[in-house]
């Protein structure tokens, strides 16, 4: 069945939102992320459940079916992979593919994904640490902390963002934060809860609670 470049958008966003809550996922939460307005999402939600895409009643909200998660995590599988190759093969910033790559995961071909994810080296996550789904569908475990819930004298180490803006990468980077780094929380700040953190090894410094949520770490001691 032929779908849309707007339909599959309307799958990943759906898949997105579905990834915090086991509930069903409402028409202006959908709208927000779409930006759009909440009129516009319920016609394209009737569509979709037409299709068998979308498990949806009106007021109770929207599910993917199985089908229709199906077609998201390939979306969600070429997004990614195509972060992987602009960063690792063509040069690009973290902060700069997202876009980019929002154009090239409507691409069809799954002979050229395939190759794509073979010649990377089958990648587990994308540049800001997100899972990479293999071609069956299924996404890597991964375990991460958010670093505002690190305690003091915890060494740990950043393996994503919970928060994949331009504007916050841009900010870790001008903060010497990338994925791999070591991070040692020296001191949290009881008022702000801001955090003392050297990071690889550098004079400490301050980072705001705000950030320090956005970033997923893995403890290492």
């Amino acid at each position: 069945m032929a779908i849309s470049f707007t339909e599959e958008n309307y799958l990943k966003v759906i898949h997105r939102l579905s990834e915090a809550t086991s509930e069903d996922i409402s028409t202006n939460a959908v709208a927000e992320l779409m930006q759009t307005k909440a009129a516009s999402v319920t016609d394209m939600l009737r569509k979709l459940a037409e299709k068998g895409w979308v498990n949806y009643q009106k007021y109770q909200g929207v599910r993917l079916s199985a089908e229709g998660e199906k077609i998201a995590l390939s979306i969600v599988r070429k997004h990614r992979l195509w972060e992987v190759f602009l960063v690792d093969k063509m040069g690009f910033n973290w902060d700069e593919v997202h876009e980019i790559a929002e154009q090239l995961e409507h691409i069809e071909s799954d002979q050229l994904i395939n190759k794509l994810d073979e010649y990377l080296g089958f990648p587990k996550t994308d540049p800001h640490g997100d899972p990479i789904p293999n071609k069956e569908g299924i996404l890597p475990e991964l375990a991460y902390s958010h670093l505002s819930d690190i305690k003091a004298t915890k060494t740990c180490k950043l393996m994503g963002v919970a928060q994949d803006s331009a504007v916050f990468l841009q900010l870790l980077t001008k903060l010497n934060l990338s994925l791999g780094a070591k991070l040692d929380i020296q001191e949290i700040n009881e008022f702000d809860r801001s955090i003392f953190v050297s990071i690889n090894d550098a004079t400490p410094i301050f980072i705001s609670h705000e950030v320090a949520k956005n970033i997923l770490v893995k403890i290492l001691a």
